[in-house]
């Protein structure tokens, strides 16, 4: 099943810009960017649209503007209209698993912990793409993990993200070119391309 929607999870207004669950949104929207797409609020999906063309299709981009927690009421209304199953969404988002800035695609697996996601499952059902941008583990284990993850960035934080968001762009299209297993060989190992190479720096 190829992808026909791309959902970055996050949290809506300036408050929670350059926060860490906001990863999502922040890929999604350099996303657009690059296809010079403009976001319009949809008030049936409650969240913000963009549609670009890629290839030979156009594809539905999506910010839930229901806050995290209920993200898959506006994702589900997004698939349930279009009469689209889980398998053709791909989820961009946060996790505090991996690394800043490393990232993983998968398919199957638990919530992890990520109250989007576990929204997610209960509304929409397992199949989704995952596509994660590490955010590295809290600094403190005694640390709330909702300060944690709705903390702002760093600079240095944000830099090195910057400096990567070409990299998560290209894996993204791999994703969209090649289909989930082949870019799931790429992204989801250090001995990569140099044009895809997912260490770091």
């Amino acid at each position: 099943m190829s992808i026909a929607v791309i959902a970055g999870l996050g949290n809506r207004g300036s408050k929670y810009r350059n926060t860490r669950h906001n990863i999502g949104f922040a890929l999604v929207d350099q996303l657009a960017a690059k296809y010079g797409a403009t976001w319009k609020y949809e008030a049936r999906f409650e969240a913000e649209v963009a549609v670009i063309q890629h290839d030979e299709r156009k594809l539905m981009l999506l910010k839930p503007q229901t806050f995290m927690n209920a993200s898959g009421r506006s994702l589900g209304a997004a698939l349930r209209y279009r009469k689209l199953p889980p398998e053709s969404m791909l989820v961009l988002y946060d996790d505090l698993t991996l690394d800043l800035g490393r990232t993983k695609l998968s398919v199957n697996g638990s919530a992890g912990g990520h109250n989007g996601i576990a929204d997610l499952l209960t509304q929409v059902g397992a199949g989704f793409a995952r596509y994660r941008v590490g955010i590295g583990a809290k600094p403190h284990k005694e640390m709330d993990l909702a300060d944690y993850v709705l903390s702002q960035l760093t600079k240095d934080e944000q830099t090195i993200l910057a400096d990567r968001s070409s990299i998560f762009l290209d894996q993204i299209h791999l994703i969209l070119n090649e289909g989930l297993e082949s870019a799931m060989n790429t992204i989801n190992q250090r001995k990569a391309t140099p044009h895809e190479r997912n260490d770091p720096k």
